[in-house]
């Protein structure tokens, strides 16, 4: 899953593809690369971030979505269900929700439209969140357990809605409402989760700040070294899937690592 947002706010990309034409651009090259899925935004989601009225975000993304939907599957990353029955009407195939599905009314439209729904694990708003890495360590009991726990009881609500269980994607969250520990824990158990829920599991580490825990400090576009290393560990874990700024990198990856015997099935 290549990302593109279409943001300019986002913390890694905010501001680069925001008209249509520097959009594009970055969709062909994601399809280019071996993205099989291109995950659209026009919402960020960093800590203390504003919402987006749904108008604006579809000011933002609907032509980006149709452009891409010809190209490739694509995702749109929004909590609103106004935005996801348009982009969805426009030809997505994936709803992204990062809210884990605070509005039940995003379920139905996922059900409606018969597209996938990804649901990651978070607790609140963005705009009520510090920075990820001042989470407290006592917000979490077991973090596995815990993030299992909850998604679980949202997976249950958008069962109840009318996605089917067959449709529906399991993201840990790293880095949304935990701090860098317990994201690096929740990553280095990536095995536990894939066994612990029926769906598939869709890791997103690429560039997050956590990741400094792991290969220095470094801002967001130089933490190629450790976003790779990151996805190779989930891969070999049994994620199904990967949620990434970097494709053509994290492909060639894989591919190697697959020839060398090393590489789970996320492809």
């Amino acid at each position: 899953m290549g990302i593109c947002n279409v943001t300019p706010d986002s913390f890694s990309d905010g501001g680069q593809f925001l008209d249509l034409r520097a959009a594009s651009a970055r969709v062909d090259a994601l399809v280019a690369e071996g993205a099989d899925i291109v995950d659209l935004g026009a919402e960020s989601t960093r800590p203390g971030a504003k919402p987006v009225a749904a108008h604006e975000q579809l000011a933002r993304v609907l032509e980006v979505v149709r452009y891409a939907q010809a190209r490739a599957c694509v995702s749109i990353d929004t909590t609103s269900p106004e935005v996801a029955a348009a982009c969805l009407d426009a030809g997505a195939c994936m709803v992204n929700d990062v809210s884990l599905l605070a509005d039940e009314g995003l379920a139905k439209v996922v059900a409606a439209s018969g597209a996938a729904l990804a649901l990651m694990h978070s607790r609140g708003p963005m705009e009520k969140q510090r920075g990820f890495g001042a989470y407290p360590d006592e917000g979490y009991g077991d973090v596995v357990h815990d993030v299992v726990v909850e998604w679980s009881r949202a997976a249950d609500r958008a069962r109840a809605a009318g996605v089917p269980a067959d449709a529906l994607l399991m993201d840990p969250g790293l880095g949304f409402a935990k701090n860098a520990r317990q994201s690096a824990e929740l990553l280095h158990r990536t095995a536990e989760l894939v066994a612990a829920v029926a769906t598939p599991v869709l890791v997103g580490a690429s560039r997050k700040s956590f990741l400094t825990l792991l290969g220095g400090d470094a801002p967001p576009d130089a933490r190629l070294g450790a976003s790779l290393a990151a996805a190779l560990f989930a891969a070999k874990a049994g994620a199904s899937m990967l949620r990434v700024h970097d494709v053509r990198a994290t492909a060639q990856l894989l591919d190697a690592a697959r020839a060398l015997g090393a590489a789970g099935g996320a492809g």
